[in-house]
């Protein structure tokens, strides 16, 4: 690829350099509402990553990410709310006052502290959203919440701890908290099951890795319309496509045409000139980019399923082309798709093995993606020990740590870029 391709595939800001700067490891993570939109991130500091003095660096983080808007940035100004150092907490809460999207996450162990305890009374004056976590509360408690009042009459969101908790203590302790005006929101639910339960109760969000977890259907049927994703898919693979004919793969396609043109003449990517047609774009930007950003709006049309579950897959897309960049130029494309497929299971609702009898792929990429195995498998594990904040157990070092964090911030940025244009439709 030449030069002038790459600094026009960059975004005209320096937003994917701000907080690898910081040197602060972090993830979103959803808390999707009962119609699976989204109705906050919590963002999630890992501080194996933060230094030797790990609630310094912290503190010079966070206050750097909403000083600079960076901490806006991922998560698109929505509602985010994060675990702040006591430090920060005593000297710098008057910063949350200018952002107001941004809220607090309370302990249980705050009730006790006399210091912190005045303020987050502070905060709760200003407005800004507390959210109370009882997960580490003791699930057999049958007064679980009376020592907390001072916190509770604070608190805008409370969650309960979905895993912890058996059904009836959970249906329980989650219409107390309804019944008193406060918004419940479920956290650890990592299966169906649980995620069913939880639907049927007052709960105004749910959170947990139950997003990313395959339904078990019996019977797995594709519609009409994903089959004929799959085989656009499948056309794609065509390894001797070249501008041209990735022109006429997707001629008939204006929806998809819209939506491509429309990102890669966004303000985005600050190109010299308009490009009026995809073979301008595949000349440009390379067939093999163009052709993956094809597979990316393709992915948009299974527009029946959670938002925040294709911007994950978008995100692990763009973590393992960067994670990848020691390899061959062709690889790096593989691995991209590598990251995109991970979730095609989830996302068509279907075993992995059957979607991809539907879908040509290089060898490669479908060891990586059914037997975990191969040049990409090791990258899905980094990128998986980094959606769970397992970096002891992926053994990461600090340059890795560092590199993973810059690889999700601009991951992030792209992937929410990217999925503004898939989601529109021509006027």
């Amino acid at each position: 690829m030449t030069s002038t391709v790459e600094s026009a595939t960059r975004p005209s800001n320096n937003d994917g350099n701000v907080l690898s700067d910081m040197l602060l490891p972090v993830v979103r993570s959803p808390m999707l509402d009962l119609e699976e939109e989204l109705f906050a991130y919590e963002l999630v500091f890992y501080r194996q990553g933060a230094g030797t003095d790990a609630d310094t660096t912290l503190v010079g983080g966070v206050l750097s990410g909403i000083t600079d808007g960076a901490i806006t940035r991922l998560v698109r100004g929505n509602r985010a709310f994060m675990r702040l150092p006591r430090k920060l907490l005593l000297e710098e809460t008057d910063i949350l006052a200018h952002t107001p999207r941004l809220g607090v996450i309370m302990h249980p162990i705050h009730v006790r502290d006399a210091a912190v305890l005045p303020r987050l009374q502070q905060l709760a004056l200003r407005k800004c959203p507390l959210l109370l976590d009882l997960g580490d509360l003791d699930p057999a408690s049958s007064e679980p919440h009376g020592p907390l009042e001072p916190l509770l009459r604070l608190a805008s969101y409370v969650r309960l701890d979905a895993k912890a908790l058996d059904a009836d203590t959970l249906a329980t302790r989650s219409r107390q908290l309804f019944e008193r005006g406060i918004g419940v929101i479920a956290g650890n639910v990592d299966d169906h099951a649980t995620y069913a339960r939880c639907r049927a109760l007052p709960f105004q969000a749910i959170q947990g890795r139950h997003l990313l977890v395959p339904q078990q259907i019996e019977v797995p049927v594709l519609t009409p319309s994903r089959l004929s994703m799959l085989r656009l898919m499948g056309a794609l693979q065509d390894s001797n496509a070249g501008p041209v004919e990735l022109g006429e793969i997707i001629r008939d396609d204006a929806v998809l045409s819209y939506k491509l043109l429309g990102c890669v003449n966004s303000a985005y990517f600050a190109l010299p000139r308009q490009l009026k047609s995809i073979q301008q774009a595949a000349i440009f930007f390379g067939v093999a980019r163009l052709r993956n950003w094809i597979y990316t709006m393709s992915l948009a049309s299974t527009d029946d399923r959670p938002p925040e579950l294709l911007r994950t897959a978008l995100i692990r897309a763009h973590m393992c082309e960067k994670l990848a960049q020691g390899m061959p130029a062709g690889q790096q494309e593989m691995a991209f798709m590598a990251g995109l497929l991970s979730l095609l299971d989830t996302l068509l609702c279907a075993p992995m093995e059957f979607v991809l009898s539907h879908l040509p792929l290089a060898p490669e990429i479908r060891d990586a993606l059914v037997e975990e195995r191969g040049p990409f498998a090791p990258l899905l594990e980094q990128v998986y020990a980094w959606e769970a904040g397992d970096l002891r157990g992926a053994q990461m070092q600090p340059q890795d740590i560092r590199k993973m964090a810059s690889a999700y911030f601009a991951a992030t940025q792209w992937a929410d870029q990217v999925y503004s244009f898939a989601e529109q439709r021509p006027h």
